[in-house]
């Protein structure tokens, strides 16, 4: 798959870019697909989540 077939979320934006067209700074991915760019934020929301999950765990604090 070449770039301009990944599609990216831009954070600054809110906005599905197909191709790096943004600074990498405002960036999320590459995807596959633009459905997955569109819930770009749900997906990090979600795994940050579990890793202070497993933080938590791993120190004793749950």
């Amino acid at each position: 798959m070449s770039a301009a077939d990944q599609y990216w979320y831009n954070t600054r934006t809110g906005e599905v870019e197909t191709g790096h067209q943004s600074s990498w700074t405002h960036l999320l991915g590459p995807y596959a697909t633009r459905a997955e760019a569109e819930q770009a934020l749900t997906r990090a929301k979600s795994r940050n989540e579990d890793w202070e999950d497993d933080d938590a765990e791993w120190g004793g604090t749950k």
